[in-house]
């Protein structure tokens, strides 16, 4: 399921970047090195209550029309409006109504999207700090204080409530998402994949903004491909659409099954490559690698098993992920690639009976004796299969903490060989069974 967006907006100086921070720095839910993209300065995961969400920063909207920079900061607060679930107007509530925010409610009251008005500053509770605001059709605000973390619970129990529905949509159909560098050739690839011009192809860089859904069949199999922007490193992101192409292709992936990670033949894994990638991991996606553009490379008899040995150095969080090596432009091996797709869907909805699992479990624990630790001895006790999409695995142990990440390694291979999950991302649960 999708992660809900939050958007802070605001006028400047009201203290949206103060909130997002205290949010954050309390509540970030993911750890900084991981491969990915979401830990870019104007959005991160966070969670309350067990729901995780984004919180997605802007800056300050102004009324200067004339000025490029407040132009440009109007036009991130826009996009942010557009792609939020839920909408924090933040006013400050020592200094009062300011014809600024006036403006802002103007423009906030025509999304019809939750919106919770936020009164930050206010260090102690006065109801007078709230009659102003009434003005701006949205019931009193919420006071709080950033800088002092008071009332923040409130706040954030306001929004969970207003997170959309949990239960999705029974849809028949792979839903599958493009993603890779700008230029890479996703774009062409989804015209090749359709047989025909779905989507404008153009060799600048960044010629897909939004993420496209174009629904089709092949060989009696509905599917979804979602386009995705072209996600680039940080400093090459300077325009305002830019952040939000590289959200808008993170929800794409959250929506998806499957991600094909394109990578480009001539310009092959750049570092950027790794942190898309690492996009579909984190998300826990099925995953196809397809190295485009194979048609430009000069080859020998060695040149793809190379190519294949690099990606599996360089992206080994991912070595479960099926590689082609194709031309979206000749069409070579095009043909390989819903196939791909259609096998890794399957294998990341597959299910394990607990019977077979635990007589697997049994061999496994003879042939591999248990790591010790001071004296004391790992002891697997059981295993289920919990959830799929990712295949979700739950283990009862003696001691959670003795379970050494080298012999979750060695269970996750013995899954593997007996039971495939190609292309598929493997998760473990691990819970304390008491003596009972």
């Amino acid at each position: 399921m999708p992660r809900p967006i939050v958007a802070i907006v605001g006028r400047p100086n009201v203290g949206k970047s103060t909130l997002f921070n205290r949010i954050i720095g309390e509540r970030v839910a993911i750890v900084e090195g991981t491969p990915g993209i979401t830990r870019d300065r104007l959005y991160r995961e966070t969670e309350w209550l067990g729901r995780p969400f984004l919180l997605v920063d802007t800056g300050g909207i102004s009324s200067n029309k004339h000025d490029p920079f407040t132009v440009k900061i109007y036009n991130h607060a826009k996009l942010a409006i557009e792609e939020a679930d839920v909408i924090w107007f933040v006013v400050d509530a020592r200094e009062g109504l300011h014809p600024l925010d006036q403006e802002i409610a103007e423009i906030l009251r025509k999304t019809k999207k939750p919106l919770i008005l936020v009164g930050n500053k206010a260090d102690t509770y006065d109801p007078a700090l709230t009659s102003d605001f009434y003005r701006l059709g949205f019931g009193p605000p919420l006071l709080i204080s950033a800088e002092h973390a008071l009332n923040l619970g409130d706040l954030l129990d306001q929004t969970v409530a207003e997170f959309p529905d949990g239960q999705e949509e029974a849809e028949e159909a792979i839903r599958v998402a493009l993603i890779g560098r700008p230029n890479s050739g996703k774009s062409s690839l989804l015209n090749a994949l359709l047989g025909e011009e779905r989507v404008i192809v153009s060799p600048i860089p960044g010629t897909t903004r939004d993420a496209i859904d174009t629904p089709f069949q092949y060989e009696g199999t509905n599917y979804i491909l979602v386009d995705t922007a072209g996600i680039r490193r940080k400093a090459r992101i300077e325009e305002a659409v830019e952040y939000y192409s590289v959200l808008r292709a993170i929800r794409a992936v959250e929506r998806a099954d499957v991600a094909i990670v394109v990578l480009d033949a001539t310009d092959f894994l750049a570092e950027q490559d790794k942190k898309v990638a690492g996009i579909a991991h984190e998300a826990g996606k099925a995953v196809v690698l397809a190295v485009n553009k194979w048609d430009l490379v000069e080859k020998d008899d060695r040149t793809a098993q190379a190519y294949l040995e690099r990606i599996r150095r360089e992206l080994s969080f991912l070595d479960y992920a099926p590689v082609l090596f194709i031309s979206a432009k000749t069409g070579q091996r095009i043909q390989k690639v819903l196939p791909e797709v259609f096998k890794v869907a399957n294998e990341f909805a597959k299910r394990i009976p607990t019977r077979v699992l635990n007589e697997l479990l049994r061999e496994a624990l003879l042939r591999h004796q248990p790591p010790t630790h001071k004296g004391k001895q790992l002891k697997v006790f059981y295993i289920t299969q919990v959830k799929v999409k990712p295949p979700t695995f739950q283990l009862w142990v003696n001691d959670p903490a003795l379970l050494h990440f080298s012999f979750r390694r060695f269970l996750e291979n013995q899954i593997r060989t007996h039971f495939g999950f190609t292309g598929s991302p493997i998760h473990f649960l691990v819970k304390k069974r008491t003596k009972d």
